[in-house]
């Protein structure tokens, strides 16, 4: 069963830092290559932590009863883990019992995700608006935090690879300084009909939008066909 509050946070979504990222050409220098781990980032900015300290305290009662039930169907999934684990020692082997204990295993887990999933639905929404207001200073961050250091590549921190003699840079912690100043502090009001996500979706929609409008500015305007008459050709 699943930990509350475990130090991972919700899977950040639409990010629009690439695994690869290129410092801004204005800020390009010879220094070389940065690593850093944008989900440590996130999680340990202050605007994060302040929040992840608001919905503790405001859904309290929420949290204390999914602990609690997860505790519950915890022990239920042991007993039901022994049984198939007992069935799969028998000689000579019941084949339907062992099955049917597998599959009693099995769907008790799968009810149990879903039933721990619904109660805890409340400030786990709340936690992934918090993420979305902090994703989308993400990008300046990254930029600030490579210009500030004289990275001209970044690399995901779980892809780097041996690419030259001397070690990349960790620009992590000065990708969260960059947040906290970007991103003091986050709500966790979470406005009707919002979905994980959405902020994200609506930066980069607003991105695609610009990028449109700029084409559109820059095509050449249609030529107009000369008016009068044709001269007359014998």
């Amino acid at each position: 069963m699943k930990k509350i509050f475990v130090a991972s946070a919700l899977a950040l979504a639409a990010l629009s830092v690439s695994p690869m990222t290129a410092a801004p050409a204005a800020a390009q220098s010879k220094t070389g290559i940065g690593i850093a781990d944008l989900d440590v980032a996130t999680t340990r900015s202050n605007a994060y932590q302040t929040a992840l300290n608001q919905i503790r305290t405001t859904y309290k009662a929420q949290i204390d009863q999914v602990e609690a039930r997860d505790q519950t169907l915890g022990a239920e999934l042991n007993v039901l883990r022994a049984r198939a684990n007992e069935e799969a020692k028998k000689t000579p082997q019941n084949k339907a019992a062992l099955d049917a204990a597998v599959k009693a295993f099995q769907d008790k887990s799968a009810a149990a995700q879903r039933e721990i999933a619904q109660m805890a639905q409340p400030y786990e929404l709340a936690r992934a608006y918090a993420i979305d207001q902090i994703t989308v200073r993400l990008d300046d961050a990254v930029k600030g935090a490579m210009t500030k250091r004289k990275v001209d590549l970044l690399l995901n921190y779980d892809q780097q690879v041996v690419l030259a003699a001397q070690p990349p840079v960790d620009i992590t912690d000065a990708i969260i300084a960059e947040l906290n100043t970007l991103v003091p502090s986050v709500s966790i009001a979470v406005p009707a009909g919002y979905q994980p996500g959405q902020l994200m979706q609506q930066k980069n929609q607003a991105l695609i939008n610009a990028a449109r409008a700029q084409q559109g500015q820059a095509a050449p305007a249609a030529t107009t066909p000369a008016t009068g008459t044709p001269p007359t050709t014998r």
